[in-house]
């Protein structure tokens, strides 16, 4: 096995100053916070005259008696004389159980019961990080049980709903527990293997993010450790024990109880997700046979519901309490009713605020039917590109590269013309007569030949303006190991799935190269990757769009 060429501490460390930003954007010192102590359930309840909420801090038992720390939104007027919805809430990964605060509130305001625990491992709870394990998944079913025995909560109108773990960790409640009637599940994962290690290749940013926050705010298992460990040193003995762990940890494993169960689930991402991209969400969809619906939009991780969790005025938690409303009270505010898929492009902003969440919707009735049409774009020249040189071609850095694309229209950038063809292999396309509207997965054909038994290499999909200057419009790596070196194998890859508009007089561009940031490579020294396209089996590269 060639060792991997991407050192694990630079990553950790770069890692641990995102999450240190991103705390102290929340005003959430780690430090401090760790310090305080621990609510108990004889803590006042704090009630909100203004707008007539209580809100109590209180320890529930979880799976094996481990302690969860929890807060309790709910009516202030709300007692055992009448019965109100339930929404558990289960804390994204590093984040405390006032993360929903805000939300919280909205909620109880229309009469709902509500209940945020911090997820085990982390913060205040007990217990150390199961990465949504089946432990994880018994605390969720535990939080229902004690509403039910200490809150006025209506047993047959119960609902989760999270963000990115959060979201996970209900996606897979709903496969379990078949009291819970609605889910919105956003900026999370359906396939976590699929995410993380996509085209056999580690995502060592997005990796390394969620061990350095995990470090720096929980307490991980044993188990846990020893699967970064893996992963990051790219231990192919161990492959298929990391698949199994991300299998037993993804929704769409479960697929066949949540559609059992009948859920009616809400997805959500951003198109620029970094850490889970959209793939596995549009993939899962299409499964689900209950009431469903899918909204993608510009941005990264949680970007896209950022300023929800601030309570400020935000699209996407607004449909989610929609979608609550509807599924576990019955309301008619015709959101059963819309196309069930709701994209906006990229490059569009219906609302003028930069956010990418406005009025520019499309629907469509299914994810299969986003794309018109298939446009099938020729690779017919052979290109050869030595390996372990950065051809200046990348995807960006997590987290920052979708949140500059969301707010500023700027995605990462490469002038083709300048990209060194000897590191580089470059296709074009001539200028389009007509925009482009790209929808869907691109999906890339090719034949490829190394010198080398392992290697790796990323597809970059380029909208290139008349000046040369190309703006990604979506990217995939993959990885090869144990090829005979000289021989020809044929690679099928699946792009991250975009939305994106390329205006008319402008071309497309695939550009190969061998190294990105964001991926740990797997080139020896020297290597040499040629794509060519046999007259048996031409490449080619097919691009969804839509008229």
């Amino acid at each position: 096995m060639t060792p991997a060429r991407k050192a694990l501490r630079p990553t950790t460390a770069a890692a641990l100053s995102v999450t240190v930003m991103a705390g102290a954007a929340f005003g959430l010192a780690p430090s401090t916070a760790a310090a305080a102590p621990a609510p108990t359930a004889t803590a006042a309840a704090s009630t909100a005259a203004s707008s007539g909420v209580s809100i109590r801090f209180v320890d529930i038992p979880g799976d094996g008696g481990v302690n969860l720390a929890a807060n309790v939104v709910a009516p202030a007027n709300a007692d055992a004389s009448r019965r109100l919805p339930l929404v558990v809430l289960p804390t994204s990964w590093s984040l405390p159980q006032v993360e929903y605060l805000a939300q919280a509130k909205k909620l109880a305001e229309t009469g709902y019961v509500v209940l945020t625990y911090n997820t085990r491992g982390f913060w205040q709870s007990g217990g150390k990080i199961e990465t949504a394990g089946p432990p994880d998944i018994a605390d969720a079913s535990k939080v229902i049980d004690w509403a039910l025995a200490n809150t006025p909560t209506d047993p047959d109108h119960i609902g989760m709903a999270g963000l990115s773990y959060g979201a996970g960790i209900s996606l897979l409640a709903a496969g379990a527990d078949a009291r819970i009637k609605a889910v919105v599940a956003m900026s999370g994962w359906a396939d976590l293997v699929g995410s993380i290690y996509s085209g056999r290749t580690q995502h060592a940013q997005a990796a390394g993010l969620l061990a350095g926050a995990g470090t720096l705010t929980g307490r991980p298992s044993e188990e846990f450790r020893q699967i970064l460990d893996d992963f990051f040193s790219s231990n192919l003995a161990k492959e298929k024990d990391l698949i199994a762990w991300g299998k037993k940890r993804s929704a769409a494993t479960h697929l066949d109880r949540i559609n059992a169960n009948g859920a009616a689930i809400m997805l959500g991402n951003s198109w620029g997700d970094s850490i889970f991209p959209p793939n596995s969400y549009a993939d899962f969809f299409e499964k689900l046979t209950g009431p469903k619906r899918l909204e993608l939009r510009p941005g990264d991780h949680a970007t896209a519901e950022l300023t929800g969790l601030l309570g400020l005025p935000n699209t996407t938690w607004t449909h989610a309490r929609q979608w609550l409303d509807h599924y576990l009270k019955g309301e008619r505010n015709g959101i059963d009713s819309e196309q069930p898929v709701q994209l906006t492009s990229r490059t569009a902003d219906g609302d003028g605020d930069g956010d990418g969440d406005g009025d520019g919707y499309e629907g469509y009735p299914s994810w299969s039917a986003v794309p018109s049409e298939q446009r099938r774009v020729p690779l017919a020249a052979t290109e050869k590109v030595t390996a372990n040189h950065d051809s200046g071609a990348n995807a960006g850095t997590v987290l920052l590269g979708g949140v500059l694309d969301q707010f500023l229209k700027l995605p990462p950038l490469a002038s083709i013309p300048l990209l060194p063809r000897s590191y580089a292999a470059v296709w074009q396309t001539g200028a389009y007569a007509d925009e482009q509207r790209v929808r869907g997965t691109a999906k890339l054909h090719t034949t490829v030949t190394s010198d080398r038994s392992d290697g790796t290499a990323v597809a970059y999909l380029y909208d290139v303006g008349p000046l040369g200057v190309g703006k990604l419009i979506t990217h995939a790596p993959f990885t090869f190991h144990d090829r005979t070196p000289g021989t020809s194998f044929g690679v099928d890859l699946e792009l991250f799935s975009t939305a994106y508009d390329v205006p008319a007089g402008h071309r497309l561009a695939l550009v190969m190269d061998t190294v990105d940031p964001l991926y740990i490579e797997h080139n020896p020294d020297g290597a040499h990757l040629t794509f060519s396209s046999p007259d048996a089996d031409p490449s080619h590269l097919t691009v969804p769009v839509r008229d």
